[in-house]
């Protein structure tokens, strides 16, 4: 037993150990590297991850719509905004929680960078106040096909939301908040689609169903409109507070 619990000790001390050794700045720079390698479209001068190239510089083009650029979905070649706008409104939450410890590893830029590489490609996907482009590609042809994004055939199908398929969406809400004091106009414009998306959604109410092969509403609309409820409210607070 007394040999044990030594073996227990020194495996405790070498745990603590690594933990202390372990660079969380390099970790968090490595996870936004991630996003950095999922992207679409036509890629920035100062894109890290070299060996992505631009890729899906016609998306849109069926319905003569601009949908360049995003992120692709882990390792499909499809974008999928649903899950996409839930990961920029996440990266929003961190940016804003987070802001100072994430400025003192150096990685709050890149981290804004993500986040507004996902919101300009929401924002052009928000083509009217009552129509929202949800997904570019089929997934189940994409998931029968391994393919670098950089040779795929297209243009490539596309889905909506509309006041006859409704759904609704809180990315660019919270996304307002991290570029409030950062750039005050590309905040107010997040904010503009932001309203009116939620006004589309709250006037329409569904789920996100009808047009939705994949990623579905799972608990209804309500859930939905209430995460994008607390994101707008949160920017309305914000700025009764501060005139």
């Amino acid at each position: 037993m007394g040999k044990l619990l030594v073996i227990m000790l020194v495996c405790i001390f070498m745990a603590f150990q690594s933990l202390e050794a372990l660079d969380y700045g390099d970790a968090l720079n490595k996870s936004i590297l991630f996003f950095e390698g999922q992207r679409s479209g036509k890629l920035s001068v100062n894109q890290r991850v070299l060996w992505r190239a631009d890729s899906a510089l016609s998306d849109g083009q069926p319905d003569n719509v601009n949908l360049i650029g995003g992120f692709y979905d882990a390792g499909d070649n499809v974008k999928f905004v649903w899950p996409m706008s839930f990961t920029t409104t996440l990266l929003s939450w961190a940016a804003i929680e987070y802001q100072n410890k994430i400025s003192s590893a150096n990685q709050l830029g890149y981290l804004r960078s993500s986040i507004k590489w996902a919101t300009d490609f929401i924002l052009r996907a928000h083509t009217s106040p009552t129509t929202l482009y949800t997904q570019v590609g089929d997934g189940n042809s994409d998931h029968s096909c391994s393919e670098r994004p950089e040779d795929m055939d297209t243009p490539r199908t596309l889905y909506k939301i509309n006041s006859s398929s409704p759904g609704s969406s809180a990315a660019l809400a919270s996304a307002a908040l991290v570029f409030k004091t950062v750039d005050s106009n590309y905040s107010s414009k997040l904010l503009s689609h932001a309203k009116s998306l939620f006004e589309f959604a709250d006037q329409y109410r569904g789920s996100y169903q009808a047009s939705c092969p994949f990623y579905c509403s799972y608990s209804g609309y309500q859930d939905e409109l209430l995460w994008a409820a607390a994101w707008l409210c949160w920017n309305l607070f914000l700025d009764k507070s501060q005139s």
